[in-house]
């Protein structure tokens, strides 16, 4: 059954149930009633999910013409190759350093992989190239004509080389993807998503800044939902918790520290800070894991440390 959440007359957030869970990796619908446009297309597993909320929420697939992805993640793009086959008139928006990725994911692929194994396909679903005359090649700063609106193109840098983030001129909403952060809906509690090969914690605090300057209404995060009302608060947040996790992985690496012993002191603090929030951390894990949170740290000071050397 569709999960689905009308944000504004023209803008729905369609629950993707992840492995059977909800509230964990979300896509939106803009619609005007004649053309329809997705931004995220989560996993290719969650595929049928997505076009059945598309329907429910009121829009025939024959009217979806335009498809963002903020980045290529698998979580947030993978199921961009199956829509393509499905809905041959629709185009692919996407970062310029991310589209090579769509059209021959042989490395993304191959990278996922070492990191999932067998579970891979089960986890995120069958991924194939995308033709690359169906890929739109989308550039920071561009205004492009959405359904009912104009939507603008920011490059956010710091989580992924290949990042960007959608500002929706008319209803003032921003759609994050990852550079927002993960928040369960009514938490306040912002986890940073540092996954790697490609973390960068001064490129991530000069978007988070980039993002502050725009006084959006709204933000739309993919993990998970609409954020309105003191977004200072949700920036500073999650800032303060990259930077104080980055510090503590840092600390412990200096000391010797192996990365199963440091995701054990991360967890013992991630336990420290919502003790006193009424949340299932489960529910955080499921949407970035410690195994990820960690190792996308220590690539990040390994390597930056050792330039420096």
């Amino acid at each position: 059954m569709a999960l689905l959440h009308r944000l504004t007359p023209n803008i729905t957030l369609i629950d993707l149930q992840f492995r059977g869970h909800v509230e964990t990796i979300a896509a939106y619908l803009l619609y005007d009633g004649a053309t329809a446009a997705l931004i995220e297309t989560g996993p290719a597993s969650t595929v049928d999910t997505l076009l059945d909320g598309v329907q429910a929420a009121g829009a025939p697939l024959e009217a979806l013409r335009q498809i963002f992805v903020t980045h290529i993640h698998l979580d947030h793009a993978s199921g961009a190759s199956v829509l393509a086959r499905r809905l041959p008139w629709a185009r692919i928006y996407v970062h310029p350093v991310g589209a090579p990725h769509l059209s021959d994911p042989s490395k993304l692929l191959a990278s996922a992989a070492r990191v999932y194994g067998d579970q891979l396909e089960s986890l995120w679903g069958t991924i194939v190239p995308i033709a690359p005359e169906r890929i739109v090649v989308a550039n920071d700063g561009d205004e492009i004509p959405i359904p009912g609106s104009t939507l603008r193109v920011i490059e956010t840098l710091g989580h992924a080389r290949h990042h960007h983030a959608y500002f929706d001129s008319k209803s003032g909403l921003l759609f994050t993807g990852d550079i927002g952060g993960v928040r369960m809906p009514g938490v306040r509690y912002v986890r940073p998503p540092t996954a790697p090969p490609e973390l960068d914690l001064d490129a991530w605090r000069a978007s988070i800044a980039r993002l502050r300057a725009l006084d959006a209404a709204g933000l739309c995060l993919t993990h998970f939902g609409l954020v309105r009302g003191n977004l200072a608060w949700h920036w500073d947040d999650l800032e303060q918790r990259l930077v104080a996790w980055g510090d503590l992985v840092r600390a412990q690496l200096e000391q010797g520290a192996d990365e199963n012993a440091i995701l054990q002191k991360l967890q013992a603090q991630v336990a420290l800070e919502l003790a006193n929030l009424e949340i299932d951390p489960r529910r955080y894990d499921i949407a970035i894991s410690y195994e990820s949170l960690v190792a996308g740290y220590v690539r990040y000071w390994k390597k930056t440390l050792q330039s420096k050397a």
